[in-house]
């Protein structure tokens, strides 16, 4: 099967974006586990990484996605206009390699979050608490959803990996059901994320109106800090002044007469 676009700059200008929204897909599914890294196992909070989030997860496929520019890697790949067959070195190593690399890390680290919850859980067993429940409760929810985006992006990548290979083994016979599934598969990683995360019992409960205000109003809105005025020094003379008896002048009068 020959290339169904012609190479030019709209199909360079293609593969740009492909590349640079694969990057950027994936560097934000590490950005999620590593804000749960921070959460569950480090007790720490995240909120001063968002600017480094957005950072990382935009600028690093921006400089990636323009490598290939450096000696025209971009061009004709089959289906889409991407890296061509004869650069199988830029295939893999600007998006493969790497992919399956943070790919087996997550699955790492997810782990690692599982285990350290479930220690958690058991630890917090005995007496209620209302605040220790609320806070299991929490982060149970919150990784639930979570934790599944590495191991889809893992099965939605397989049928392109070996497409790929297949590719570099034999450039010039095209194997029609890779092709396929290839496509199919592919575009899928934001529709099936959005599925698995929309269809959880807890975010549906969240996405009220009211719910969606109130977090984008505490995310704009700086902390009310409630702070106390200090106190006036106290004189020592006049503390002492205040703890003397009163005399009444009037009623030592009145009890000489008396006497």
């Amino acid at each position: 099967m020959g290339d169904l676009h012609p190479d030019g700059t709209l199909c360079n200008f293609q593969a740009f974006l492909l590349t640079f929204f694969e990057w950027s897909v994936l560097l934000w599914v590490c950005c999620i586990t590593f804000n749960l890294t921070l959460n569950i196992i480090w007790m720490t909070r995240t909120d001063k990484y968002e600017i480094v989030y957005h950072v990382l997860s935009w600028g690093v496929p921006l400089i990636l996605s323009c490598l290939p520019f450096i000696g025209n890697h971009y061009g004709p790949a089959g289906a889409w206009c991407w890296i061509p067959n004869q650069y199988t070195h830029w295939r893999f190593g600007i998006w493969y390699g790497p992919l399956f690399c943070l790919l087996g890390l997550m699955v790492v680290v997810y782990t690692c979050i599982t285990v350290t919850l479930n220690r958690k859980v058991k630890r917090w067993e005995g007496t209620y608490d209302p605040d220790v429940e609320r806070n299991k409760d929490l982060l149970k929810e919150d990784i639930k959803p979570l934790r599944a985006y590495p191991f889809i992006y893992l099965a939605l990548s397989i049928f392109p990996l070996v497409h790929r290979i297949q590719n570099a083994i034999s450039p010039d016979n095209t194997v029609f059901a890779l092709v396929v599934l290839h496509a199919l598969t592919s575009p899928l990683q934001g529709m099936v994320n959005a599925i698995v995360y929309g269809l959880d019992r807890e975010t549906i409960v969240r996405l009220t109106p009211t719910s969606i205000k109130l977090a984008i109003q505490s995310h704009f809105n700086q902390p009310t800090l409630i702070s106390e005025y200090p106190s006036a020094p106290v004189n020592s003379q006049d503390a002492s002044a205040d703890l003397s008896p009163v005399v009444d002048p009037e009623g030592d009068l009145q009890d000489q007469e008396e006497s």
